[in-house]
């Protein structure tokens, strides 16, 4: 079966420039075939149903259905796939975007193309069914053999088949750019790998650039990159193009395939150029990785056995009479580089051949893996595969921009990035101990149409005007209760109104003459009159809102002896303003 198919594909790249515009065009695999077929239907789905997605059980019936139609061998007992028609034209177009073939291509061709060759066929169409299909026994005899070398170094476990499969298939994706650069699929599989910040949405925004321009990835990438370095600033792409917010990761990209595009020009022996892009491609996927990771004991293993085989395959054309045939990027008769384009031709047909032997590989078993699971093993996105790679990210309808969650935690963000200042709240803040306030205390103010000065009024005390009158005695009456209030409201200019502790301003003057009545007794004033005036410049001093009450007439006879309702009722002229500040 092995034998069968590297002769079928020999003779293929013998004959392939009488039906071929290109003689670079690179052959898609199994594996390769699966992934371009899944891509294929999530685009049909996206046209028909606006979901760029797909089941990994549709694919995988569709998958047969595909191969046995192709083949045209018997599928009527298989249902038909949901617009397979569309399905299938997306498919070749895909393939011939991007300058590649399929197994089932090359067998096509094969049968057209053989010339003085065996008349019997070296493979059926029902044999290379079941080995894309994966249902031959040979194929646990080509997947029998270790996938790495038994070494003591290598611990149980550590060899894992999947990382040494998905590392293998990047290094031949560089190769593969060196024959073919239209070949999306292989830039796919290299962008960022190793990791250069090109993860989903540059990969998106270089596929929607290459779609407006209708080009290859490789070409778009290409393009930017030379516009930059060359371009100027009247050439230059503008800072708004969607790429230029990942002109770093690019540039790295650009820079890293220009490296191995001089190796494969300037170094004339094809052994040592094969070794030197190797090792290249070696260098920069263990980057940054320690001796014991798998991936760095995957690429160590896969180098080692691509140097091997390529030194192999150079060996075979050189000592072969007849030769293979190949003759890639034959130099036109007008070309203006017609000396320099015969740089790394002997190169290059050794890269095709190893790259036919990788299409030829049995597929993968575990499609899951394959069409799931392979692009997210080197880079560690969680989640990631190719299919989710082309999906395009969703744009925010702005109904709903953020999550919850996110936007809970950028709240909390923003509230911990405050800085607290502090604050003068009044005169009275001194009485108080705690830094906040019940919020019915700030916002209480007796009028609406003048702020108070006082946003924090002291702690009421309350003020028992009738048992002052009851120990004082008839003597004394309301003029003694007015001046004790007075005390307490009216002080001199070089007092503050209450002091520093508010609660102890009503004892502070310990039984002692005050100010207020001393000043009465110089003036000769009555204490009533001096109240009045007093109270009144305080009240324009302060500015206290505008609440006033109608003074109650005081009795003819005198305030004498009075129960606590009749003291409560009437008022004398002036006290409705100290009341009103004492309830402040």
């Amino acid at each position: 079966m092995e034998e069968s198919l590297r002769t079928m594909t020999r003779v293929f790249r013998r004959e392939c420039h009488r039906v071929l515009d290109s003689e670079r065009t690179t052959i898609q695999g199994a594996d390769a075939m699966l992934m371009v077929l899944q891509l294929a239907m999530a685009g049909v789905n996206k046209q028909e149903y606006g979901d760029f997605g797909v089941a990994l059980s549709e694919v995988l019936a569709a998958w047969k259905y595909f191969l046995l139609d192709k083949l045209q061998l018997s599928h009527n007992d298989i249902p038909l796939p949901q617009n397979y028609d569309l399905i299938r034209k997306d498919y070749d177009c895909f393939l011939k975007r991007t300058n590649t073939v399929d197994l089932i291509d090359v067998f096509i061709m094969f049968k057209e193309l053989r010339v003085n060759e065996d008349t019997k066929e070296p493979l059926t169409a029902m044999q290379l069914f079941q080995f894309l299909i994966g249902e031959l026994e040979s194929l646990e005899k080509l997947e029998s053999f270790p996938v790495c070398p038994a070494t003591p170094s290598n611990k149980a476990g550590i060899c894992n088949p999947q990382i040494q499969r998905v590392v293998r298939r990047v290094f031949c994706s560089y190769l593969g750019l060196m024959v073919n650069s239209k070949n999306d699929l292989a830039l796919a599989h290299t962008l960022d790998n190793p990791d250069r910040s090109l993860g989903h949405i540059a990969f998106t925004d270089l596929r929607h650039d290459a779609c407006h321009n209708s080009s290859s990835l490789f070409l778009t990438v290409t393009s930017f990159v030379r516009a930059i370095q060359l371009g100027g600033k009247g050439y230059a792409p503008p800072e708004s193009h969607p790429l230029r917010k990942h002109t770093k990761g690019l540039l790295e990209f650009i820079n890293f395939v220009d490296q191995c595009q001089d190796v494969l020009g300037e170094t004339p022996n094809p052994r040592e150029a094969g070794s030197k892009l190797v090792s290249s491609i070696r260098a920069a996927l263990v980057k940054g990785r320690s001796g014991g990771d798998p991936v760095y004991l995957a690429a160590e293993d896969t180098a080692k056995s691509l140097k091997e085989r390529i030194s192999q395959i150079h060996t075979m054309q050189t000592q072969s009479v007849v030769g293979t045939g190949i003759s890639p990027a034959r130099p036109k008769a007008y070309a203006i580089n017609h000396s320099t384009a015969y740089g790394g031709r002997d190169t290059v047909k050794v890269l095709m051949a190893l790259l036919d032997e990788e299409a030829l590989a049995p597929p993968c078993r575990n499609k899951a893996e394959l069409l799931s699971e392979d692009h997210a093993v080197l880079n560690g996105s969680a989640g990631a595969c190719l299919l989710t790679l082309y999906k395009s990210p969703e744009a925010p309808t702005g109904s709903s921009p953020k999550p919850l969650r996110n936007r809970v935690l950028s709240q909390q963000e923003h509230i911990k990035a405050k800085v607290v200042r502090p604050t003068i709240r009044s005169q009275f803040a001194c009485t108080y101990k705690d830094d906040e306030l019940p919020l019915n205390r700030v916002l209480e103010f007796p009028s609406g149409s003048q702020i108070p000065t006082c946003v924090h009024p002291a702690p009421k005390r309350t003020i028992s005007l009738h048992a002052s009158v009851e120990e004082e005695g008839d003597s004394t009456g309301m003029d003694g209760r007015l001046e004790e209030a007075t005390n307490l409201r009216c002080e001199g200019p070089g007092q503050s109104t209450l002091g520093e502790h508010s609660g102890n301003a009503w004892n502070r003057t310990g039984g002692k003459e005050t100010q207020p009545e001393r000043l009465r007794k110089a003036t000769g004033t009555s204490k009533r009159k001096l109240a009045n005036r007093e109270c009144a410049e305080q009240g324009k001093e302060e500015n206290q809102p505008p609440r006033k009450r109608p003074p109650a007439k005081a009795p003819a006879g005198g305030l004498g002896k009075r129960n606590g309702k009749a003291a409560g009722k009437k008022l004398i002229a002036g006290q409705g303003k100290l009341t009103g500040f004492l309830r402040l």
